[in-house]
């Protein structure tokens, strides 16, 4: 056995070495332990991730069984985006020296901290909560002038120069450079508004595109596309005869599956707003046959002869011709006409909605003409309402007990929908007497001139809930659960009521039904439908996946034109949100789940089928008629004033 020597000035030298090192790692281990006790102590609860879902054990039959339904997570909604909880929620729900108007419109926000947890269980929660931050933030900023003096009285605001357009046009446009030509469209779109373009294809292809962008996104080169149209005029990759193409893009994304027209399967046909997603003309020859490729057309124009792109082939564009053609916003998509004649329609996708586009952009080989937008959505100017008293909501005092509470969905920029509403059934004498009172709940807009009139509409009506959310359509139950947490802990409703802003309400009528009925527990009083199934296609706007829903039928629910629950069920919901209550994104559906889940546990629910809902438009004797635009509810007001009957308005 050898023995190795070492020198003893080595060893020495290797000791002190040694000591250096586990001193430093000493002193570095107690730095660590000093920075981390700072942070703690500084935030001890720490920052609760909002994509990391929160468990909650719980019996409660609200609650949501993990095992059971697992929210499907969205792509948009990545690990990436993690933001904590804290930093949303710390500028959304500061309390702020406002006026009582303004403080009265935020009575069911302060109560709404707790939805960021449900980010997961919803498309667009978390982008929908940051957007809103953002956006409160540059309204506080762009006001920041007039706290002192506005924000703390009681008068209406003073009038503010309109920024919302309802109308703009540029004729005689030329000129413009290879980026095309952008029309800025400065408070979105809305139902019934429409883009008109007049233009001739002219160049070596006469192919063009039209695009409805939205705002631009930080940090993302391109802004999303809510609607892609390009007419192709000598076809492409798939076919050589004329084609349009419909579609949209985003940067989480990028493409969506393609819209053709012709429709290369015709057995694909489907409708938008009634309308065919590609007119059934389009793709024929001239003796109404489907040619051989799919792909001639019959002329759409008043002369056959100048609209042949080739032998028997026809199609709505052609090089040389001029063309007018004007998109309009219907209820589930945009519509595109030519020459007068319907030629393709376009379901919105998934957080591709009207409310934000913010410009039109066009490009390609068009000799454009003019542009024109109108039916854009705008205020009415305070100088311009003679009846602003009789417009103006009552403050209710917390707690206050009334017979019915009706909160109504509406859009931040859907100003003439909620003037309308007011000028009409909001003028019952029931609720002028305050036995029922009536709230619009609103959430943000990405548009800061919308949200400043919105503002402005605030203070003088009284009568608006602010949401803390960007109003994606995937949100909408978010804004039931508001209204159940205004009509039990705002006030005290007997009974609590959903519709919307396009939704005319026979107020009187509505009592009366509740009054026969005397049910004040466990009550769903609507059109009850007791036998809906999933929509399992992933083209349809309600579509619901097996992850979502699991099961093949829906529990009974009442359609969200209009529906009442008694005081007990809301008080359920409003409480249980504030754990881990059940998400569904169809909020007529979410409703009748959670009334299912009380029953299960004891509820005894009592369903009153109201057949004079009519969920389709208006049929005389109507207590409910939906898709009312501004003009008919205030005529159908004029008729129960001056015929006293429930009948319809003409077209």
């Amino acid at each position: 056995m050898s023995v190795i020597l070492i020198p003893k000035p080595f060893m020495y030298k290797v000791l002190r070495k040694m000591k250096k090192w586990f001193s430093g790692v000493l002193v570095g281990f107690f730095f660590i332990l000093l920075v981390l006790r700072f942070v703690v102590l500084k935030n001890p609860f720490g920052d609760i991730p909002l994509l990391v879902p929160i468990t909650v054990n719980s019996t409660d039959p609200l609650e949501s069984n993990q095992a059971a339904v697992t929210p499907t997570v969205q792509p948009q909604e990545s690990a990436n985006q993690v933001i904590s909880s804290n930093t949303l929620v710390s500028s959304l729900f500061l309390k702020r020296n406002f006026s009582e108007e303004v403080q009265s419109s935020l009575s069911t926000w302060n109560r709404m901290n707790h939805l960021i947890n449900y980010s997961q269980g919803l498309p667009n929660a978390v982008k929908a909560i940051r957007e809103a931050g953002v956006a409160w933030e540059n309204l506080l900023d762009s006001f920041g002038m007039e706290q002192n003096s506005d924000f703390n009285e009681s008068a209406p605001p003073k009038a503010r120069e309109k920024q919302c357009p309802h109308f703009l046009s540029n004729i005689n446009v030329t000129g413009y450079g290879d980026g095309g030509y952008r029309l800025q469209i400065p408070c979105g779109l809305i139902q019934g508004s429409s883009i008109t373009i007049i233009g001739v294809p002219n160049g070596l292809l006469g192919d063009f595109r039209i695009d409805l962008t939205g705002e631009p996104i930080p940090g993302e080169p391109d802004p999303p596309i809510v609607l892609h149209y390009n007419v192709r005029l000598h076809g492409d990759k798939i076919t050589e005869s004329p084609v349009i193409v419909q579609n949209t893009w985003t940067a989480a994304h990028d493409w969506g599956e393609e819209e053709r027209c012709p429709i290369p399967d015709p057995s694909e046909k489907k409708k938008v707003d009634e309308l065919s997603q590609c007119n059934e003309m389009v793709g024929t020859d001239k003796g109404g046959k489907v040619a051989e490729n799919g792909s001639s057309y019959i002329s759409l124009h008043s002369s056959t002869a100048r609209n042949r792109s080739r032998a028997g082939q026809y199609f709505p564009f052609k090089q040389g011709y001029l063309s007018v053609m004007t998109l309009r916003v219907g209820e589930e998509g945009i519509q595109m006409t030519v020459d007068g004649k319907h030629i393709t329609s376009f379901a919105f996708r998934e957080s591709l909605e009207p409310w934000l586009v913010s410009e039109v952009r066009i490009s390609g080989d068009l000799e454009l003409i003019s542009v024109l937008a109108s039916g854009l959505p705008t205020s009415e100017g305070l100088d311009e309402i003679v009846d602003l008293k009789e417009l103006r909501s009552v403050l209710l005092p917390l707690h206050h007990r009334l017979d019915l509470f009706i909160g109504i969905f509406s859009t931040a920029n859907n100003f003439k929908r909620r003037m309308a509403v007011r000028r009409a059934w909001m003028q019952y004498p029931a609720v002028k007497a305050g036995i029922v009172a009536v709230r619009f709940f609103v959430g943000s807009h990405k548009n800061q001139m919308v949200n400043e009139e919105l503002w402005t509409e605030v203070q003088t009506y009284r009568d608006i809930q602010l949401m803390p959310f960007v109003d994606y359509y995937s949100l909408i139950t978010w804004k039931t659960i508001a209204i159940c947490i205004f009509g039990t802990e705002v006030v005290s409703a007997k009974y609590v009521m959903k519709t919307d802003d396009d939704a005319f309400v026979r107020v009187d009528e509505v009592l009366a039904s509740l009054n026969r009925a005397n049910v004040t527990r466990g009550l769903l009083y609507g059109l009850i439908n007791s036998d809906a199934r999933p929509h399992r296609s992933p083209d349809s706007k309600w579509y619901i996946s097996p992850e979502e829903w699991p099961q093949s039928i829906y529990p009974p629910w009442a359609h969200g034109p209009g529906y009442v629950v008694s005081y007990d069920i809301a008080k359920a919901v409003a409480k249980r949100h504030k754990g881990h209550l059940k998400m569904f994104k169809l909020e007529d559906v979410a409703m009748g789940i959670w009334i299912a889940e009380l029953q299960k546990h004891g509820l005894e629910v009592r369903y009153i089928n109201e057949q004079r809902v009519y969920n389709e438009g208006c049929q005389d004797g109507y207590v409910i008629a939906h898709y009312q635009s501004p003009r008919e509810m205030l005529c159908l007001w004029q008729k129960l004033q001056h015929e006293r009957v429930a009948n319809c308005c003409g077209d």
